[in-house]
């Protein structure tokens, strides 16, 4: 069983900074990787950023890249995401996903495990 819980998130001034992490516990052979996506009120859930299972590769939403960045810890059990420069647009609730086993892209449907889902909250 795998269980993902996001940290707490919050309210930050545009052009601002935030750093979400993500602890994971057990299961790391039953997932192909982990990422972030994230869902705004009245809108549908849509991907941010991944990284594979061993660290090797890391992907983005164009709508995030030169401004957040996904790392993982040594021991592989937390993931993060640093979000610089941010934007009204990013306010969302961001959720931590887990890929199942043989997904090959970073659809909803390919994620096996969702975290609850953290607020953020970039001011106009």
């Amino acid at each position: 069983q795998v269980q993902l819980v996001e940290s707490e998130g919050g309210l930050v001034q545009t052009g601002g900074s935030l750093r979400l992490s993500c602890a994971r516990s057990g299961g790391i052979f039953s997932v192909s990787g982990m990422g972030w996506f994230r869902q705004a009120p009245g809108k549908e859930r849509e991907f941010v950023a991944a990284i594979s299972r061993s660290g090797g590769s890391t992907y983005y939403a164009d709508s995030v890249k030169g401004r957040f960045t996904i790392s993982r810890d040594n021991a592989k059990s937390t993931i993060y995401l640093q979000m610089n420069s941010l934007k009204p647009e990013d306010t969302a609730v961001y959720y931590c996903a887990a890929r199942r086993l043989g997904a090959t892209s970073w659809d909803i449907d390919g994620m096996a495990y969702w975290g609850n889902g953290t607020p953020v909250t970039v001011s106009s």
